[in-house]
């Protein structure tokens, strides 16, 4: 361990906590979350879903495997802040290229160690998803509690123009060597794809192409018109955090998009894609953050063990008539996929992709290839 320095949690119910610094010196604020995950520090910290949001890790030991630059899902680490039981000083890893302290100064994360989790995590299960901040440079209680009062959370903020990419790119990366095979790659034809980025992670990006996916990412505003001047057999709708509700933009593209090509959504895709369908969505009590939770899939009967962030769900009661459930929480019963009983268009809330996590959902990607390839058929 690099610091001695002492930081301080402040949340707004009056708790106040501290600690031990482990990251960059300053302040952050957020919704409290908590992620059940043991391993994949790096993958969490560097999903933009997590923006707007603080994460606690409920395993006791953080850090003891280190960085490695390919574990990255995107550009930056996007977490508001990072809160441990314990920051491992000898991480051990021959991949690893760096401690996670280093690497959280670098990345400019507020981090904290020393903490009772288990109280905190206990705490937002019972409470809900508080507003908290944590501080390296402020130890005054009232003054904590106040600044988490005066926090803004998550709820009608549009934060996936704040993480999507500035411009259009192409993607046709596949997976790292180091990552765990999943089968085959496509050899077959190959299909061209407009990726939404409400904040894609990269292994999406790699699990399209791994599919048989040629993909060009656009902005989070992109205008359906846009879309399909390119001409895409399909499109797909990424990850991303904060309100679906709010993303407005992206909600009248894809109201433009329906009928007209093929969509698969995850996690705020799928939300987004549920609200221009007809279905509600609400903020969740704690949300779904970790890679543990079961999922049915109602066709099959199948349970997958599935990865998941997400503190907005779709509301399960009254969903219109041509939406069908299709996957289920077997946690909470909340709603984890959809389909279009007559389009070609269907969606799920958990992660398919993982990174960190199960990989028992991989197959959803080749499920959309099919989708895509039927299309085209049908229309030949």
């Amino acid at each position: 361990m690099t610091s001695l320095k002492k930081a301080w949690i402040g949340v707004e119910n009056g708790l106040v906590l501290e600690g031990r610094s482990v990251g960059a010196d300053g302040e952050a604020t957020g919704d409290l979350v908590f992620n059940t995950a043991m391993t994949g520090y790096q993958e969490i910290l560097t999903d933009p879903s997590y923006s707007g949001q603080v994460v606690i890790m409920t395993y006791p030991q953080m850090g003891n495997y280190g960085v490695a630059s390919e574990d990255d899902e995107s550009s930056r680490a996007w977490s508001e802040a990072f809160i441990m039981k314990e920051m491992s000083s000898q991480p051990s890893n021959h991949r690893s290229t760096e401690a996670l302290d280093a690497w959280l100064v670098r990345q400019g994360v507020v981090a904290i160690d020393g903490i009772d989790t288990r109280r905190l995590t206990r705490m937002t299960r019972t409470e809900g998803s508080l507003r908290c901040i944590v501080s390296t440079t402020d130890s005054d209680p009232d003054s904590l509690v106040a600044k988490a009062r005066a926090a803004r959370s998550t709820d009608g903020q549009d934060l996936a123009s704040r993480v999507t990419c500035a411009e259009a790119y192409t993607w046709d990366e596949g997976y790292s060597p180091s990552y765990p095979a999943i089968g085959k790659g496509h050899d077959g034809p190959r299909f061209s794809c407009v990726a939404y980025d409400f904040g894609a992670k990269r292994n999406i990006l790699r699990s399209l192409q791994h599919s048989g996916f040629d993909t060009t990412v656009v902005p989070a505003g992109t205008p359906a018109a846009e879309v399909l001047s390119r001409k895409p057999d399909a499109v797909f709708l990424s990850n991303g955090p904060g309100d679906p509700a709010a993303v407005t933009g992206a909600i009248d593209a894809v109201s433009d998009l329906i009928s007209k090509l093929p969509i698969f959504g995850i996690c705020l895709g799928h939300q987004i894609l549920s609200i221009v369908l007809g279905a509600r969505t609400e903020k969740m009590p704690f949300g779904h953050h970790g890679a543990n939770h079961p999922v049915r899939d109602l066709a099959t009967g199948k349970v997958e063990i599935t990865s998941q962030n997400h503190s907005f769900a779709v509301v399960g009661k009254d969903l219109p008539a041509h939406l069908e459930l299709t996957h289920i929480n077997l946690n909470d019963q909340t709603v984890e996929g959809l389909r279009h009983t007559s389009e070609p268009v269907f969606s799920v809330q958990y992660h398919p992709e993982a990174a960190p996590g199960p990989l028992d959902s991989a197959h959803l990607f080749r499920r959309f290839h099919d989708l895509v390839a039927a299309e085209k058929a049908a229309l030949s």
